[in-house]
């Protein structure tokens, strides 16, 4: 069994094919189906079956998973933190809020990048519910996100910044030039908000039945970019970060309402899981995340 045999392996269960796997990891279909086979050999079990045109995983592929994932987690971790040099190298998996990728995090990457050629950065987008988990299975190694103040017993907090939420409308909309708006001006207004399980969503929600208003929600969507379309184009209120339409405000397209109401608290912070220690890649990380942000 080899570290390769696995990598290949959780690469085939994420893109949920041999061919997209072999695509994503630049080998011939031929050399993933090979290394499936030794490694299916070795552990003298099938890992996969063909139902039709779908590919399942059999219950001894589903033990596995996890097993892959430690494994090739404690590679990362050698990598980073057991070298003859002190510049970081090797693979760093981050989760990242999507809210985040709107301003400084695609330069600071670049920067980044530029800086530690070494360090390979591998992003995927998380949801406040989930990342814990993936923290402590060994699938990501830090996460960044833009959520209320989260204090939990099995995470180190290693960042923190106080950023801003702010309900945003076209220009002409009834209320973008009302002097201060709080909750009751929502009574009966179209809102735009974040995903059932978005704690952006919850916050307002919450300070609206406390004012006994009902909301009128016409969109919910995880997509920054589809609640400031439809704030464009006059089809409602979008509540999301302040730091996702700054390029709308900038433009005129979009106005943020003088906000009167409940206060709503969030901030940029960085996790890890409490049983890891931070290396020299992730503390390079951290430096720049405050750089960007001075």
């Amino acid at each position: 069994m080899t570290l390769t045999q696995l990598s290949t392996f959780i690469a085939i269960v994420e893109n949920g094919s041999f061919t997209a796997a072999a695509n994503q990891l630049g080998y011939a279909q031929s050399t993933i189906t090979t290394q499936i086979k030794q490694l299916e050999d070795e552990l003298n079990c099938l890992l996969f079956e063909r139902l039709g045109k779908s590919l399942i995983l059999t219950q001894e592929g589903r033990n596995l998973i996890e097993y892959a994932q430690k494994m090739l987690q404690l590679e990362r971790e050698i990598l980073l933190e057991i070298s003859s040099s002190e510049e970081p190298s090797g693979i760093l998996k981050v989760g990242v809020s999507e809210s985040l990728c709107y301003q400084e995090l695609p330069k600071m990457l670049a920067d980044f990048k530029k800086q530690y050629p070494k360090v390979e950065i591998q992003l995927q987008f998380i949801t406040h519910d989930t990342f814990p988990s993936l923290l402590k299975n060994g699938e990501l190694d830090l996460v960044y996100t833009l959520n209320p103040s989260i204090d939990a017993p099995e995470l180190t907090l290693l960042y923190k910044k106080e950023e801003t939420l702010g309900l945003y409308v076209s220009p002409n909309h009834p209320l973008a030039n009302k002097e201060h708006v709080n909750e009751k001006d929502l009574d009966n207004m179209p809102l735009l908000l974040t995903g059932q399980n978005c704690n952006f969503r919850k916050m307002l929600l919450n300070a609206l039945y406390e004012k006994h208003i009902v909301p009128r929600i016409v969109l919910g969507t995880s997509h920054k970019e589809i609640l400031k379309q439809f704030a464009i184009d006059n089809l409602g209120i979008a509540f999301i970060p302040d730091i996702t339409a700054e390029k709308e405000m900038k433009a005129g397209i979009l106005r943020k309402l003088d906000w009167h109401g409940n206060a709503f608290p969030i901030y940029s912070q960085v996790f890890i899981h409490k049983d890891k220690t931070p290396n020299i890649t992730i503390n390079e990380f951290i430096k720049m995340i405050k750089k960007e942000n001075i």
